[in-house]
């Protein structure tokens, strides 16, 4: 981008109110919610849990940012099979996978070592890299604060945030690895569930919203869900 053109549209956007901004951003957002032959689609709901593997339509660079354009779960560690969850979303470039149990002789996602078993078949995203990110586009009930658990897996740490409408809305979030010696598989070290109670708070308004979640620093990340709760004061 041309550093002037980039110069202006901050200046522009920095001398918007919060609200004008936002309302600018979601009208000129070319992205969609993601729907498909098992899910209806429309935007995720909050309260709720947002899925991060129900990211938008719209493609690089509108919908998502990814460091290649292979789905390295879809098609890659899951066969193509035809199977709904071995290919969902294979031919675009965010890499996604889903939770698998009872797989013998080894365990999973179903394992000891997780903080927190999370369900069968819950389709993330992972393969997460340093700056990549994607959005979600959510229908907020009611205007108010939110606070988000997240359902998650980390091999080494890191940090993400989140943007609300195009401006960030929780600076860096820490996320704390769930890598245990313990565990004799190096390769389970990125299955390891665990919940992040309340990982932030923010404020939403009323009806649509675009949520970007960006991947800081280190990557090695499973992202599953936000679940959002109001904030009862």
């Amino acid at each position: 981008m041309n550093p002037r053109v980039f110069s202006v549209c901050f200046i522009v956007a920095s001398t918007l109110p919060t609200t004008a901004f936002s309302q600018s951003f979601v009208s000129q957002y070319k992205g969609s919610p993601y729907h498909d032959t098992r899910y209806s689609g429309g935007p995720q709901r909050i309260p709720g849990k947002v899925l991060c593997a129900h990211y938008d339509l719209g493609g690089e660079g509108v919908a998502y940012y990814d460091t290649d354009p292979k789905n390295h779960g879809s098609g890659e560690l899951n066969p193509a099979d035809g199977s709904y969850l071995n290919e969902f979303r294979i031919h675009e470039g965010v890499d996604t996978s889903y939770t698998k149990f009872n797989r013998k002789p080894d365990p999973i996602d179903d394992n000891p070592f997780d903080k927190i078993v999370p369900p069968a078949d819950l389709l993330y995203v992972g393969w997460t890299e340093p700056g990549e990110w994607f959005n979600l586009t959510v229908d907020v009930a009611k205007s108010g604060t939110y606070a988000a658990d997240f359902l998650y897996t980390s091999n080494r740490g890191g940090t993400i945030s989140v943007d609300v409408n195009g401006k960030d809305a929780t600076g860096s979030l820490q996320i704390t690895t769930t890598n245990d010696p313990a565990d004799p598989l190096a390769w389970r070290q990125w299955h390891h569930w665990n919940l992040a109670s309340q990982l932030f708070k923010v404020r939403l308004s009323k009806g649509k919203n675009v949520l970007t979640v960006r991947i800081l620093t280190n990557g090695n990340m499973n992202l599953a869900y936000f679940d959002f709760k109001p904030v009862r004061r």
